[in-house]
């Protein structure tokens, strides 16, 4: 969602004359797009404030705009606490940016659609902002507010720009995709299974991908768009956060572990070429160890393609910070951030082990190291060698090795 927000940012900016700078120290204007999900994230902002300060100090014409989670309610205590930033704004709120550079006496308006020409052939396109679950642990809801839906029309406007402008995937965003449309000031009687019909008709797109669900929301009318929906990747984000009913109680997750369960089976029922992607905290207030060997067991029974595991850390704000004590060791917390870990790479090993000599069809999204790399549809990341321009391509790769992150493949001509 940072990444397509600053894009965005960057088309507003273009359009009013600024050209996309290389370097801070030579930059007339610098965004700063923030998250604060983590503590870590969080200091990372903070000590980029200090230094861009420093950086004011010696070049008083420097603009600074902050942006993104960071970015509270009350902006009178950032503007005192942050001198040097010149203008606080909501993430999303692209309004304050316009308002902000008509004060400064450049004039732009505000377009529905606004893009930059893509460097790559694979482009995030956001569909709902905000989130009305409100995980006790979680900060969102409180910094990007309720969910709002963009029109289906305007989302289908813009994709098929960017497909005229060479885009062949995209990936469509929201904290809680599987609420699309259904805040009643939309009004149109869609839902995310609707929206994905009408973005598989568009021509030239090749791919549609989406992120992020939520397991509460998800439903049978999805599955059933995933598995009969050609451009439909087969890759799921399904984020289970802990496999305890008690945890999952306390973080307000509205599901339990067997919940879960049968939401995995049944989705690989729909789609048995199914990648599952999934999120967990270890160490939430009062997680004791026969807790966490629930979410443990979960894992291992499940088997997940990826597992993104993070210690909880207390975001001030939340429900969680406000009525549950930070009681886990950071010690206890990295031991089970550690087993985890060690868990899915030996998982990952195994799933992705069973393509080696098979054939993969990859959509190259670009160079690194001289190699190329592209994504399956089912999100694995794969690296081959080639002289010619496969920018963009769909291209079959033969996979001679493997590994937990990543696979190595040989072009077939």
């Amino acid at each position: 969602m940072n990444k397509a927000e600053s894009q965005r940012i960057a088309s507003y900016l273009t359009r009013a004359g600024y050209q996309i700078g290389m370097a801070p120290q030579s930059a007339d204007l610098i965004v700063l797009n923030t998250c604060v999900v983590r503590q870590s994230a969080e200091d990372r902002v903070l000590g980029t404030l200090g230094l861009l300060k420093g950086l004011k100090e010696k070049c008083p014409n420097l603009s600074i705009l902050v942006t993104g989670c960071f970015v509270d309610s009350d902006l009178e205590v950032l503007k005192k606490r942050f001198p040097q930033v010149d203008l606080f704004f909501k993430p999303g709120a692209y309004s304050g940016l316009i308002d902000w550079l008509h004060r400064t006496g450049i004039s732009v308006a505000e377009p529905r659609i606004c893009l930059l020409t893509p460097l790559s052939p694979c482009a995030f396109v956001p569909i709902i902002q905000g989130c009305n679950n409100f995980c006790s642990y979680c900060i969102v809801p409180h910094r990007r507010g309720r969910e709002i839906s963009r029109p289906a029309e305007e989302i289908v406007c813009e994709v098929e720009e960017l497909v005229r402008r060479g885009i062949k995937e995209v990936t469509l965003l929201g904290q809680n995709v599987d609420s699309y449309g259904h805040d009643p000031e939309l009004n149109s009687g869609l839902n995310l299974a609707d929206l994905l019909t009408r973005l598989n008709d568009v021509d030239g797109l090749v791919r549609i991908r989406f992120l992020t669900n939520h397991p509460r929301d998800m439903t049978l009318n999805l599955l059933q768009g995933m598995a009969s929906l050609s451009k439909v990747c087969q890759h799921l984000e399904l984020p289970v956060q802990a496999g305890d009913d008690d945890i999952l109680k306390a973080m307000r997750r509205g599901y339990t572990g067997e919940q879960y369960r049968e939401l995995v089976r049944t989705i690989r029922n729909y789609v048995p070429e199914i990648s599952l992607s999934t999120d967990v905290i270890v160490g939430f207030p009062g997680e004791r160890e026969e807790q966490f060997e629930r979410t443990f067991s979960l894992l291992k029974e499940i088997r997940f393609d990826i597992v993104h595991v993070a210690a909880y850390s207390p975001r001030p704000g939340t429900i969680a910070w406000r009525e549950y004590k930070d009681n886990i060791p950071l010690e206890v917390k990295k031991k089970r951030l550690n087993k985890i870990e060690e868990l899915q790479a030996n998982i990952a090993a195994e799933i992705n082990s069973q393509l080696q000599d098979k054939i993969v069809e990859v959509m190259v999204e670009g160079k690194k190291r001289g190699k190329w790399y592209g994504r399956t549809r089912s999100n694995k990341l794969v690296f081959f060698e080639d002289d010619a321009d496969r920018l963009g391509q769909l291209v079959e790769v033969k996979i001679e090795k493997t590994s937990p992150w990543a696979l190595q493949g040989q072009l077939i001509p």
